[in-house]
């Protein structure tokens, strides 16, 4: 085992790495993620010479359009940050327990006296592998956050919850579905009956950068784009048709913010191209149709 190697899982996990970096100079982050690009801003803002490498052909494939992963990886370069995508972990190399180096399996070595794997978690379901509780990608539990056994609810990471906003089982990893979650499973567990509506949401702060994200893009149609990605200034829609499945609002206007999640929650359908003329207020944005 090499020290300087860490896992961002934990409070103490970011504690340790707060703590060492002071001493640091070279740094790898795993993982072109939300998590990755995150800790990778973090590293750089405090002076460490940092690379991102991952797999993927690009940064955050799984949710980022084409455009928006050219726009984020010139940006972390402009920034300093080294991207080395499409690039696979083979091993650590070190010296005197301390690691020096980190491995990819083209032959080449990056030098690193500290890394930081930011590469997700998988929910800890094990314990209820021969429990009686229905399980599939976390615990299955219906639109009030109700397992498949009387009085007995899950929320957050762990829960793959029935949306009923997108009619779908699926499970969430941010601090702010966790947070919600566990306040209406409470409110069930005191006897109030009411199902969980909440728009999927999650935001982020990166160098000098602030987003912020609603909704499920999974079956959007088509993308749309918003003010202008060279002026650090710019939105994402996603829509299903014309309807709105999600939104992605980085340094725009407050009405964006404002009217993404409740066009996505109504089930808006929106007039397309003027959504994406940025001279149109949003105010003026023809809603076709609410469902």
């Amino acid at each position: 085992d090499l020290t300087g190697i860490h896992y961002l899982r934990r409070l103490p996990d970011a504690r340790q790495i707060r703590a060492e970096i002071r001493v640091a100079e070279r740094a790898v982050v795993i993982g072109g993620s939300f998590i990755g690009l995150e800790v990778a801003s973090v590293l750089a803002r405090r002076g460490l010479e940092t690379t991102l490498v991952f797999p993927e052909d690009r940064v955050w494939a799984a949710f980022f359009t084409p455009e928006m992963s050219r726009f984020f990886s010139q940006y972390y370069r402009d920034k300093g940050v080294t991207i080395r995508a499409g690039s696979v972990i083979e091993t650590f190399a070190g010296e005197a327990g301390q690691v020096q180096a980190v491995q990819l399996k083209d032959g080449s070595a990056i030098p690193a006296d500290f890394v930081v794997a930011g590469i997700g978690v998988q929910p800890n379901i094990e314990l209820f592998e021969d429990s009686p509780l229905q399980l599939n990608d976390g615990i299955q539990v219906d639109q009030y956050l109700a397992t498949n056994q009387p009085d007995i609810y899950a929320a957050g990471d762990v829960a793959e919850f029935y949306d009923l906003i997108f009619d779908r089982q699926h499970r969430l990893e941010h601090w702010d579905n966790a947070f919600h979650q566990g306040q209406h499973a409470a409110r069930m567990m005191l006897g109030q009956r009411e199902p969980y509506q909440r728009v999927a949401y999650f935001f982020s702060d990166v160098f000098d950068l602030s987003y912020e994200f609603w909704g499920d893009p999974e079956e959007a149609t088509e993308v749309v784009y918003r003010g202008e990605m060279e002026a650090e200034s710019f939105s994402v829609w996603w829509l299903k048709g014309q309807r709105l499945v999600a939104a992605f609002v980085l340094n725009r206007p407050d009405d964006e913010r404002t009217q993404a999640p409740q066009w996505i929650k109504s089930a808006a359908e929106l007039d397309n191209r003027a959504l994406a003329d940025a001279a149109v207020p949003l105010a003026d944005v023809r809603v076709a149709q609410t469902a």
